[in-house]
């Protein structure tokens, strides 16, 4: 560490220069076509091309959607022998700036969903109609049915004055409409639409970060419970309210998509580093892709590709017609060079969850892997048509996305060092609002925004000194003992170079 009191002396000849603050993002991996199945890879780069946004943003929101509608239809075992079982619902994110197109994306995507709604909605209407008027009809029969019923309890029979009754109720008729999206929900009628739709549902969401921040509040603990549950999607949960009684969803069954900003995102990536929300919520979101930006767009203007939209389409429907068995789900396994192919990997993987180089949420992160490239590798093969076993085929794209994830993940937990990095940038432009001498104290008084907690106070001073905006003065003790403070002073190079900003 530079001596602060040569740099008070000597300002030119010892004062580092001070070192942009400029974040380093790791570097991520691209998709490919041959990362997807054919049935979905035109669509993919076909909307990617025409909305001028990253092929990755389609590719994880037409996959979640995928995934979506299999639910509990299908579900792989990865093992031969043992039951352990992956269903392929799956959580991701999209991330990206204001610009990045992620809502087009995210819209191209799911359209063909919110089509089959609507269609599966406008059914049940015209078919509670038809139930409306039958039960007029039977209600006239009724009764007249009544009538003889009075009439064999009056003559003593009342056994078959009951039996006629019993023969001729009356019943309920109305149906809901079957769910394939939700967009905003409480918990409780979430728990309700998932007991009403027991293949699951999908909750897509524009801006997925009001729904993680409410998710990370601490009076919010019981939701956030719930939805951890249902990430697996073979769980089951209950809860207790005085107004709504007792409710058990027996298939909790979820998956998640949306888009969010880095900033927004990264605030969520440090409560998760820093300890203050380590329960897996932020791991969970196993697709979430940061792609490199984009170059600059140019005016493009040509008609979609229709067969390619109808390819996805047919693969939606088709699997959205599969019925689902009350006894559980079709079960695939992989095919023998498939199963040893997983199995490699598998064992490899292990060197990421139990590589100490790694922060502890990054390697649970990893240790979530399994679940989610076996997913793929089922929605892959079901993408294909042939629903008897994992092929090789599927699992090969499936490891070529584990790669690509992981990539992705690196980036997404440096965002932690990007929230110190914008902590330390509001800092600096506020220097003339502190003591010439100041204390992690003096900041937090302040109550700016992100420099309110003293980790994070610590974390953006730490940050300073290192690119040389700020010199630390370590104090002995007072009179009376007790730890030693820091305080801290600008560099004198910040005045003489007239660096007030990074």
């Amino acid at each position: 560490m530079v001596n602060p009191i040569d740099i008070l002396l000597n300002p030119k000849p010892t004062t580092p220069e001070t070192i942009p603050l400029e974040a380093s993002a790791p570097s991520v991996e691209t998709l490919s076509r041959q990362m997807l199945p054919a049935a979905i890879a035109d669509f993919v780069y076909d909307v990617s091309d025409r909305s001028q946004c990253p092929p990755e943003y389609v590719a994880v929101a037409a996959i979640i959607a995928l995934g979506s509608v299999v639910g509990g239809k299908y579900a792989l075992r990865p093992k031969q022998s043992d039951h352990w079982e992956i269903l392929p619902n799956l959580w991701g994110a999209l991330i990206g700036p204001p610009s990045a197109m992620k809502s087009p994306a995210l819209k191209e995507a799911l359209k063909p969903l919110v089509k089959l709604e609507k269609s599966l909605t406008s059914a049940v209407a015209t078919e509670q109609q038809d139930r409306k008027l039958l039960s007029h009809l039977k209600a006239i029969e009724y009764k007249k049915k009544q009538k003889e019923a009075e009439a064999l309890y009056e003559q003593g029979q009342h056994e078959d004055a009951l039996d006629l009754l019993k023969n001729h109720q009356l019943e309920e008729h109305d149906i809901s409409p079957p769910r394939l999206i939700v967009n905003d929900t409480t918990v409780e009628k979430l728990g309700e639409l998932l007991n009403e739709n027991p293949n699951g549902l999908l909750l897509a969401r524009d801006e997925l970060h009001g729904f993680l921040a409410r998710l990370a509040r601490e009076e919010n603990q019981s939701e956030r419970a719930f939805y951890l549950e249902c990430f697996d999607g073979n769980g089951r949960f209950s809860y207790d309210r005085i107004g709504r009684g007792t409710i058990v969803i027996e298939h909790c069954i979820l998956s998640v998509v949306g888009g969010i900003q880095p900033s927004k995102i990264a605030n969520l990536c440090h409560l998760a580093l820093s300890g203050k929300a380590d329960d897996g919520l932020i791991q969970r979101m196993q697709l979430s892709v940061w792609p490199d930006k984009q170059p600059q767009k140019s005016w493009l203007d040509r008609s979609p590709d229709l067969g390619a939209l109808e390819r996805y389409e047919q693969v939606i429907h088709r699997l959205h017609g599969r019925e689902r068995r009350p006894e559980g789900p079709i079960i695939l396994r992989f095919a023998p060079d498939a199963q040893v192919l997983f199995m490699e990997w598998w064992e490899s993987l292990q060197g990421d969850i139990d590589n100490d180089e790694f922060h502890p949420v990054v390697q649970s992160h990893f240790g979530k892997y399994p679940k989610t490239i076996g997913a793929l590798a089922l929605i892959f093969q079901l993408c294909t048509g042939m629903e008897t076993q994992v092929e090789m085929a599927a699992m090969e794209m499936a490891l070529a996305w584990a790669s690509f994830l992981r990539s992705h993940a690196l980036r997404l937990y440096s965002a932690f060092d990007s929230a110190n990095l914008e902590n330390a940038k509001r800092l600096l432009k506020r220097h003339d609002k502190l003591p010439v001498l100041f204390t992690v104290r003096d900041v937090r008084r302040k109550g700016w925004a992100g420099l309110k907690d003293n980790a994070d106070i610590n974390a953006a001073l730490d940050c300073l000194v290192d690119h040389h905006y700020l010199l630390e003065i370590p104090q002995p003790p007072g009179t009376y003992g007790g730890r030693p403070t820091i305080q801290y002073r600008w560099s004198p190079a910040l005045s003489a170079n007239g660096k007030t900003s990074p």
